[in-house]
């Protein structure tokens, strides 16, 4: 029991950096030395990775036995709990029929399967039409409603009014609004009908019924005695709800809190309901002093914060700058290069990068290369170039469907051909799965093998030894023993496809074949973790719709691989968040790394002329700001209103970043961007504001 003359709830807060949640895993492990049991204490987190410290801290050799330890998010605890008290609660959360089968928890790659049941016959009808969004957006907004209602305690019917109050557009808008809900609550209902919980319902469910069940209250109460409540700022509403609900008997809690955080408000993150847990605290404290960043840096994170802020500037040029508390310089912690076109900019950074891991001797782990976007060819030159050189490159885009990675495509084009019921792919993709797929084949020498093995009329691919020797002498032997051994055993899965479900069949292809050496993935750990991915999504997708099996699996292969392709499935996978712990120089959309909340030595910053660096994505469905607690009802978003959301979530990005770095921050600016236009985007003024106030 803890000593009750101690404080029973700590509230702890700063900026990023400033070592909380090191303490609070240093409190956690002190509750276990002192015999408090694993199983009574509750660790919170907004989503799986920020609970990475804690789960690597708790492994290390000399930490307690932390068995039982329940490190979770409130999405994880209500599935759990609802799984377990399923038969008490289900009919009067309205499922229709509940014991015929146990709850069955969607997963945003199988919700957006059934949601898109109900998308497609609205767009048929063209009642989409007024807006331009494609089909696979349309559904994933479709959903994200439902989940903003959910996490605000809002019914169907206050989305859609808070959306219509807040449009002052075409009233064809409102028409689209109606459609949703329409869409909406038939998705809904087919939940109901078939025990299907999807994240908003599972979280309806939760809220509304199982928290007011006696027998899961007193179990949870008597469950959980300690609470560690990490980021409560990227907490949704209903989150910040059920903290104070389990604050009202629990033995002791931390609770940290991010200043600049609210990263994730376009995921319904409430920054500013965090701060009233703070009310209820018996003890407050507040960090402001960096255990990252060196002087300089923590000088550069103030002076951009200020930049933001008209009323913190000097009204007239003979006015002095705002002293800074950390004593730093702002202007020597970041370093700018300016070049004419976007591939010299590229070029520098990459030059840069590559001098600091050969002739500085820095660890590639401790570089990050951060765009707002990371389209396929920065992507594409950066890894190039980096690999190129012998420097270690990993990336993340987890907005980027799989179908869009070449090696998805490759094992996609395998199950085709290994499908008799399955349409033939085309014969460039036939193509790119050998060069993908076979070691050191090249695109011409894979173009002669293709038009021989793969020719007009052939219903499957031929045999290497077939072909005419001068022809295999050109293509090589080596070469076509390691496609025979590919076509064998793809042959292999053919024979034997009914029995196979999919996720079976890439597996194997991969272990056996496409990861074994002389083959394309043998040493491409991206390649492995997309196929990872791919497999895991596969096998969640028969579990969800086929958990008795089929006669015939081959049907499912077809609809499982036509699924991936219209980008539905296989979107975002936990396993890609882990990518950190190699020893690579790190490629991501700065909200990636942002979410990962891990400080590295250097940043640089590319196309940082981009508008894009405060662009919002285009989401005619639903809208973050509107659909949420802390807007008003009935009032209109204003050009103003978005103009300032802008600028406050860049502001956060910002602020965010350079908290997130210790030695120096490298900007890449490009006169003309990818595209060839001329950039002045709003980062630029921020960082000139700042070379302005604190220049020589």
């Amino acid at each position: 029991m803890t000593d009750q003359t101690q404080p029973q709830t700590f509230f702890l807060e700063g900026p990023a950096g400033t070592g909380k949640t090191t303490a609070a895993i240093k409190h956690l492990r002190e509750m276990l030395e002192t015999g408090i049991r694993p199983e009574k204490i509750l660790v919170l987190v907004p989503q799986r990775t920020v609970s990475r410290p804690y789960q690597l801290a708790l492994t290390e050799p000399d930490s307690p036995d932390a068995a039982g330890v329940d490190m979770v998010t409130l999405g994880g605890l209500a599935q759990r709990g609802i799984s377990l008290y399923w038969n008490l609660i289900a009919r009067d959360a309205g499922f229709t029929n509940p014991l015929k089968s146990e709850p069955v928890f969607l997963n945003i790659e199988t919700a957006q399967y059934y949601m898109s049941q109900f998308v497609d016959p609205a767009l048929e009808q063209g009642l989409f039409d007024s807006i331009s969004v494609p089909r696979a957006r349309l559904i994933t907004q479709a959903l994200d409603n439902l989940n903003k209602a959910a996490i605000n305690n809002f019914t169907l019917t206050e989305v859609v009014q808070r959306l219509s109050a807040a449009w002052n557009g075409q009233s064809a808008r409102l028409n689209v609004y109606r459609t949703w809900l329409d869409v909406a609550e038939k998705f809904r209902q087919h939940c109901y009908d078939n025990n299907l919980l999807d994240f908003s319902l599972t979280m309806k469910v939760f809220n509304e019924t199982l928290l007011k069940n006696p027998a899961y209250v007193a179990y949870l109460r008597d469950k959980y005695r300690y609470l560690i409540a990490d980021n409560i700022e990227e907490q949704v509403p209903v989150a910040q709800d059920f903290i104070k609900w389990l604050l009202q008997d629990i033995e002791s809690a931390w609770l940290i809190n991010d200043t600049d955080g609210g990263l994730r408000l376009f995921l319904g993150a409430d920054p500013y309901g965090a701060r009233t847990l703070r009310d209820g605290a018996d003890q407050y404290m507040e960090w402001d002093r960096s255990v990252v960043q060196n002087a300089d840096l923590d000088a550069l994170s103030e002076a951009v914060d200020m930049a933001f802020d008209p009323d913190a500037l000097p009204d007239n040029d003979e006015t002095p700058p705002p002293e800074l508390h950390s004593g730093g310089n702002p202007t020597v912690a970041f370093d700018s290069e300016f070049r004419s076109f976007y591939p010299q900019m590229l070029d520098w950074a990459c030059d840069e990068v590559i001098r600091l891991v050969k002739k500085e001797d820095v660890a590639p782990h401790d570089i990050v290369m951060l765009a707002p976007y990371l389209s396929d060819s920065m992507r594409f030159t950066i890894m190039n170039r980096l690999e190129n050189a012998g420097v270690p490159v990993i990336s993340h885009r987890p907005s980027r469907a799989i179908r869009d990675e070449p090696s998805t495509r490759a094992m996609l084009t395998l199950m085709q051909l290994a499908n008799p019921r399955d349409s033939m792919p085309p014969a460039d993709d036939v193509l790119d799965m050998l060069v993908a797929l076979i070691g050191n084949l090249d695109p011409i020498r894979a173009s002669l093998l293709t038009q021989i093995v793969y020719g007009v009329g052939r219903q499957e691919l031929g045999s290497f030894d077939a072909i005419n020797p001068t022809m295999q002498q050109r293509i090589t032997f080596t070469i076509g023993e390691r496609y025979e051994i590919l076509r064998n055993a793809f042959m292999s899965e053919r024979a034997r496809i009914k029995e196979t479900p999919p996720d079976y069949f890439l597996r194997r292809m991969f272990g056996d074949v496409a990861a074994q050496p002389g083959f394309g993935f043998h040493t491409e750990l991206d390649a492995g973790t997309v196929i990872a991915q791919m497999v895991d999504s596969a096998f969640n997708f028969r579990q969800v719709l086929y958990p008795h099996g089929v006669e015939d699996w081959s049907p499912v292969w077809i609809q499982f691989r036509e699924l991936v392709t219209a980008g539905l499935l296989a979107s975002t996978h936990d396993l890609s968040w882990h990518k950190e712990d190699a020893n690579a120089v790190f490629i991501a959309p700065a909200y990636t790394f942002l979410m990962r909340n891990r400080p590295v030595r250097y940043q640089f910053w590319l196309d940082v002329g981009s508008s894009a660096w405060w662009d919002r994505l285009d989401q005619p469905l639903t809208h973050p700001y509107v659909v949420h607690r802390n807007y008003a009802e009935n009032r209109v978003w204003s050009d103003d209103d978005e103009y300032n959301s802008r600028w406050e979530m860049m502001r956060r990005v910002v602020v965010g970043l350079t908290r997130r770095c210790s030695d120096k921050v490298y900007l890449a600016i490009a006169d003309l961007g990818e595209q060839g236009f001329e950039q002045r985007g709003p980062m630029l003024r921020v960082f000139q504001q700042v070379l302005q106030l604190y220049g020589d």
